[in-house]
């Protein structure tokens, strides 16, 4: 009896001891790595302003309002507006305004986008389909002056949340253009607000900054033309536009 409460005891001494050299060892690593974790760039959020590039893809469509002439009027079936992507190289320029707030200015141009529409006609004329698509060519400068609240600093790592309002001109807009025939014509400016979530990863020399952004254009971009059958279907005519851009910074 005795032997067994002595035998039992001692597992348990053991059973502590063990138990006290694995948290030794797992304190140990913990401190070890933390030793050797490397900050790149401590002093970066101390900076005063700081600058980089802009790259972008993105998924821009056009929401549409459609126009009573398109209920009234049964040439025209359905008619809708697609949506394409693009890319886009930009400027970044921050200003830090205090410690999770920034100030941001990001001149960009999307090139490609284009804007396509489809129909449906009920009595398509000569050389014309049941089905027709229509697509305008886009080239796009857009100014956004922005906003972001940044986390707390982790390490190397940071998450930000970011709004902004913009103006843009499509350079390649055809509402001037008086030969557009059955053409849907577009105006060249627009405004809306924007969006955004991303995350700063500290790298040794640069920022990498991936980031999730969401377009709402707020003005009405058809100069509609009663007098052609794929404009007059459409009232308004807003921008949409998803991007995700991999920011380079200093």
């Amino acid at each position: 009896m005795t032997d067994n409460r002595l035998v039992k005891k001692y597992n348990f001494i053991m059973r502590r001891q063990i138990l006290l050299i694995i948290a030794c060892i797992i304190l140990g690593n913990a401190a070890s790595n933390a030793q050797l974790r490397q900050i790149n760039r401590s002093n970066h959020d101390e900076l005063p302003y700081y600058f980089g590039i802009y790259l972008a893809y993105n998924k821009a469509s056009l929401h549409p309002n459609k126009n009573m002439k398109f209920l009234q009027d049964d040439s025209v079936l359905t008619a809708e507006a697609g949506s394409s992507g693009g890319v886009a190289l930009g400027f970044l320029a921050t200003l830090k305004l205090s410690d999770h707030w920034e100030f941001r200015l990001n001149p960009n141009l999307i090139i490609g986008g284009a804007k396509p529409f489809t129909y449906t006609l009920k009595n398509p004329a000569p050389g014309e389909s049941l089905t027709e698509k229509k697509s305008l060519p886009s080239s796009i400068f857009t100014f956004p002056v922005q906003f972001k609240f940044n986390s707390d600093r982790i390490d190397n790592f940071r998450v930000y949340m970011m709004f902004d309002g913009y103006i843009s001109s499509d350079l390649m807009a055809n509402a001037g253009n008086r030969n557009a025939e059955d053409l849907i014509k577009l105006k060249k400016g627009d405004y809306g607000l924007e969006t955004a979530i991303g995350f700063n990863f500290y790298l040794k020399y640069v920022t990498l900054s991936p980031e999730l952004k969401f377009t709402y254009g707020l003005s009405n971009l058809h100069a509609r033309d009663p007098n052609l059958k794929f404009s007059s279907v459409f009232d308004k005519l807003q921008s949409r536009m998803i991007t995700f851009s991999l920011n380079i910074e200093q």
